[in-house]
């Protein structure tokens, strides 16, 4: 049996629709999520297990897109539960990859698996709090990832590009919230900047994805005479 819907503010002034299409605008673009962890299972897949982080992400992003289906769709009381630990993990996994590379050391699963499993009793609890450790581990997640650009020119230019389409992404989203310069109920925002949020996130997961786990050292000096 279905719980109640919770209300629902549209998060970008997007028309809203029935129940169970709250958000159609958000509920549709969040299987970007999807199909953007299955590719990057899939291309996971073809490194035989090798990296064993990337299918992690990849797993990590389809939960994104089944918790937003829910949270946007149906919208139960429950849906934080569903939504917000696989992003957490995400964040924690990309920010643990990141450090771990800075520092020569291999993954540990826990490093991103604990904060996961922990934000499932946080969310349960109290969402706000889950919000607000979702932010930090975003702000960890992109603060190593761009001190790991500098320190590894040969993953740069896929680390920065998917530090920019997640900006881009961000700040239309921003943008589109109620108050805001993007915010025309009636006009663009038919088309929902927070769906837009959704297909440029899912899209800097694929980019970012390759870089998870890789590992790129400087090869030996030359010898001399050379």
């Amino acid at each position: 049996m279905l719980s109640v819907p919770r209300p629902v503010a549209a998060p970008a002034c997007e028309p809203p629709g029935a129940w169970p299409w709250t958000e159609p605008a958000s509920t549709v673009s969040s299987l970007a999520f999807v199909a953007a962890g299955a590719w990057i299972l899939v291309a996971a897949g073809r490194d035989d297990g090798r990296v064993p982080a990337r299918a992690a992400l990849g797993a990590l992003t389809v939960l994104i897109g089944v918790g937003s289906v829910v949270q946007h769709g149906p919208a139960p009381a429950w849906n934080p539960v569903l939504h917000d630990p696989p992003l957490l993990g995400a964040l924690a996994l990309v920010a643990a990859d990141a450090v771990a590379d800075l520092r020569g050391r291999p993954v540990s699963a826990w490093w991103w698996l604990g904060p996961t499993l922990a934000d499932v009793v946080l969310a349960a609890v109290s969402p706000a709090a889950s919000v607000v450790a979702q932010v930090a581990a975003a702000a960890v997640a992109v603060a190593a990832t761009l001190l790991r650009a500098c320190a590894r020119p040969a993953l740069r230019r896929r680390l920065l590009t998917a530090a920019a389409v997640l900006g881009a992404g961000a700040a239309v989203g921003r943008l589109s919230r109620p108050g805001w310069p993007l915010c025309e109920p009636g006009g663009w925002a038919v088309l929902s900047g927070h769906a837009v949020w959704h297909v440029l996130a899912a899209g800097a997961l694929v980019v970012l994805a390759p870089a998870v786990g890789s590992r790129v050292r400087p090869g030996p000096p030359p010898g001399r005479g050379t």
